[in-house]
């Protein structure tokens, strides 16, 4: 019902943000309790950037290719904001210890706090968003 308009996006966006958010907790107190196992490599949750992506497809392009048959490949493919989902990635691009643990507990504290942030920020956002809603429905 709500979903074609731009409260229901929102709404639908700010959600998918907070499961995020809960997710990389989950992953970051994972990083730390594995701070000292030989080799354990840190992961980290990918989520804003193919949300980012998605948002960019949905723009019209600048110039309209035409297919003269069905067996092209289209040019320009749009994707669905909602099909877009948080992957965790293992991090094999940072240093490592000499055990080859890659996990500093300060980077680590770091990420918590900025992501206890910006949930906090998320909820507050929702519940800016019912108060609005509240507001509407209250005249």
């Amino acid at each position: 019902m709500f979903l074609n308009n731009s409260f229901g996006r929102t709404v639908d966006i700010l959600h998918r943000a907070l499961d995020v958010s809960q997710l990389r907790r989950s992953v970051i107190a994972n990083n730390v309790a594995n701070a000292d196992t030989p080799h354990f490599k840190r992961s980290i949750v990918n989520f804003e950037s193919e949300l980012k992506r998605a948002f960019q497809s949905q723009r019209k392009p600048a110039f309209e290719a035409r297919m003269t048959d069905e067996r092209h490949m289209p040019f320009h493919q749009p994707i669905d904001y909602r099909t877009v989902g948080p992957r965790r990635v293992l991090d094999y691009l940072s240093t490592t210890d000499a055990n080859g643990n890659n996990v500093d507990i300060e980077q680590e504290s770091v990420h918590m706090l900025k992501n206890q942030l910006n949930a906090q920020l998320l909820m507050h956002v929702v519940s800016n968003q019912f108060s609005q809603i509240n507001m509407v429905v209250a005249r």
